[in-house]
């Protein structure tokens, strides 16, 4: 279960909480980020914010100066250590019963922390994680993730019904204050923390649930080398944690997480290996083919000629359409999870086309982290 039968629907539940932002050079974010808290639908003398500047080299101290009189924020500064020493220092200097975190890139919607903090009526709850949706999808780098951040909106809510949540996404995951003296504070866990964070609860035997009507707005990039660089952090992360917990994979104690989710999430990133290897030697193979055509017979053209007998009815090719298909329904869905709505949108299609493109390239770059121990940068 995923906790929403414990919920009560008075929501007169307002406990303390406090929400940690840590900061690093977001001098242009963080003034925004900062007032979608100070405007969260909760009573105001309910919680406190703790903005946390990570030792940042450009404006990012001055902007926040301008928020040291505002009741609810607390200004911290402290040397580069990197996002989890910022959120340690949060969480020593806490004294809430909730803890949350959320990234300096984020905004979050006003009713967010009243839904979040209902399912802490279920005392087996120990985290709650929101929906994520890309903030000003303004080309089609940041479409791209629209569609993708509805695709996975659908998957943290399936995997929250199997118990099977293995990541508590930076933007507003929310934390019984107690776990973290059960199973120690956050890690720099190969830069990701909030992955690591979320399978050692799990380990550790602690339920995880979801929140999908918790909307978080996040800042995605907006280039494709910037796109690149997070990929390659996170599938990187992603690996080098699952070697960390090995001992999860395929061990039944840990339930359909252990058993299915994992397992397929490590297959999945070697599987697109594999499929980028073979294609990029069909791709050398056909242009040589082509090559030895024009060496020895000359060139010549002829248009392309269609013809359904030709189509290919190959098992890999109606495997590979029915993903299309699936994907296509589950971004669908996503929407419908995170607005309320049922709406289609051609982002799915930048999706699927550009992600076919650009994604095998971290992969291999992730892959290679891996096998080398390299960690990926942040930036």
């Amino acid at each position: 279960m995923d906790g929403s039968d414990d919920e009560k629907k008075d929501g007169d539940y307002f406990p303390f909480v406090d929400i940690i932002v840590p900061i690093f050079n977001e001098e242009t974010t963080i003034s925004k980020t900062l007032h979608s808290l100070l405007a969260l639908d909760y009573p105001k003398d309910k919680y406190n914010i703790f903005a946390i500047n990570d030792g940042s080299t450009d404006n990012t101290l001055e902007v926040l100066k301008k928020f040291e009189d505002k009741k609810n924020i607390i200004v911290l500064s402290k040397e580069n250590g990197g996002k989890h020493t910022a959120l340690n220092l949060g969480i020593q200097t806490s004294k809430a019963e909730f803890i949350g975190c959320l990234d300096a890139d984020s905004f979050v919607d006003r009713e967010a922390l009243k839904l979040i903090v209902q399912r802490f009526r279920n005392e087996n709850v120990m985290a709650v994680t929101p929906s994520v949706v890309i903030d000003d999808a303004n080309n089609i780098i940041r479409k791209t993730q629209k569609a993708e951040y509805q695709y996975g909106n659908f998957v943290r809510k399936a995997f929250c019904a199997i118990g099977a949540i293995h990541i508590a996404p930076g933007p507003f995951s929310f934390y019984r204050k107690s776990v973290f003296e059960k199973v120690g504070m956050y890690r720099k866990a190969h830069n990701t923390e909030d992955m690591e964070m979320a399978m050692r609860l799990q380990k550790n035997g602690y339920k995880i649930v979801n929140e999908p009507r918790a909307l978080v707005y996040t800042v995605g990039p907006n280039s494709i080398k910037k796109l690149y660089k997070q990929r390659v952090r996170w599938v990187s992360g992603f690996l080098a944690n699952l070697i960390d917990y090995k001992g999860m994979v395929f061990n039944k104690k840990y339930g359909d997480l252990g058993l299915i989710v994992l397992p397929f999430a490590a297959f999945g990133v070697f599987l697109s290996f594999f499929v980028f290897i073979k294609g990029v030697v069909s791709l050398f193979n056909s242009l040589w083919m082509e090559f030895e055509k024009i060496y020895f017979g000359g060139f010549y053209f002829h248009a392309p000629n269609f013809d359904w007998f030709y189509f290919d009815t190959s098992a890999v090719s109606i495997l590979g359409l029915s993903l299309i298909a699936v994907t296509i329904f589950t971004v669908w869905l996503g929407h419908k999870i995170s607005t309320g709505k049922w709406h289609f949108s051609f982002e799915v299609i930048y999706f699927l086309t550009v992600y076919i493109i650009i994604s095998p390239f971290w992969i291999t770059k992730a892959i290679y982290n891996t096998v080398t121990t390299k960690d990926a940068s942040w930036r």
